[in-house]
Parts: structure tokens; sequence; C-alpha cells
């Protein structure tokens, strides 16, 4: 009798099996990390701007096509059209700027050309020429250079052409009148 049990034990291992049940349950547990990649979603939607951090040292180009949060130092030129540049409080940078938005909180030596705006903060430095529709210097900054507003006409006409040959000519310009 105790080989038929044997037999009898197989079917027995298949009513061990349901124990494995407990292993469709962590099916489920493969879910939650479905749900993980939609709230990873969001914050990389948050996330459209770069940042450059305190320690960072970058010397050359910055080109791209989503806005930037700078803390570090950069060193050659930054072309972000249809962007927000920021050079936070620690940011040191020697460039020139064309963005859309250009916001100063630390030191900026060089020009900057941005389509729609630019914000010096109490906080900022900038020794340079602006070219934008529109400029805020709070008090407390510090600016040496001229200021060139664009209308959003003259923008769209002749923008690439002005931006990178007259900001040369009229900071000198702005400097004969000053």
């Amino acid at each position: 009798m105790w080989k038929p049990n044997q037999p009898g034990t197989s079917p027995q291992a298949s009513g061990n099996e349901p124990p494995r049940q407990p292993a469709a349950p962590q099916t489920p547990s493969y879910e939650p990390p479905a749900r993980t990649p939609t709230p990873s979603a969001q914050p990389a939607a948050v996330s459209d701007q770069a940042t450059i951090g305190k320690s960072l040292v970058v010397k050359g180009e910055v080109t791209g096509s989503e806005s930037l949060y700078i803390d570090g130092k950069v060193e050659g030129a930054i072309n972000l059209p249809g962007n927000r540049v920021t050079v936070g409080r620690n940011g040191q940078v020697a460039a020139n700027i064309t963005a859309r938005e250009i916001v100063v909180l630390g030191k900026v030596r060089g020009n900057m050309a941005a389509s729609d705006r630019v914000d010096i903060r109490s906080e900022g430095s900038l020794t340079g020429d602006v070219t934008a529709q529109r400029i805020s210097i709070e008090d407390g900054a510090y600016f040496k250079g001229g200021i060139d507003i664009r209308k959003p006409g003259n923008d769209g006409k002749g923008a690439n052409s002005v931006a990178t040959s007259e900001p040369v000519k009229s900071a000198a310009a702005a400097t004969a009148h000053a």
C-alpha cells in the first residue's frame, strides 16, 4: 500500500502547488512597479530643467532644448533658444547667453540675447550687453553694459542676424552715449 501512496503523494504534490499560489500574489507585486513609472513620468515632465551643480565646471558651448539652471561655473557660449536659463546664486558664467528668458542670481560676464525677458535679481551681477523685449533689474543688483529693447514685431523678422552682429556695435554705441 505504500507504493500506491507514492502516486497518491504525486497528487498531494499537486496539493502542494496551491501553496505555490502565493506566487500568484507576487504577480500583483509587479503591478506596483508598473505604477512606479507613471509617477516617475510626472517628475520627468517637471524636470525639463537641467542643472549644472556647484562643483561642476563647463568649458565650451552648451546647447539644447530644455531649460538650464547653473549653480557652477560655465565658460564659453550658452545657446538655448525658446528655453529659460537661470544663473543661481553660486553660479559664475563667463559666456554669451541666448535664450527665451534669462534670470541672473549669480555673476555673469557676457552678452545676453533673450527673445522674451531678462531678470537681474538683487543678488545678481551682470557685466555685458542685453538684447531683449523686457528687462527687470531689482534694487541691489549690479549691471554694467548696454540695453537694447526689441519690440515683438522686430524680434521675429531679423532676430538671428541682429543678435549675432549688432550687440557688439550697440555695446560701443551704448558706451559712447554713456
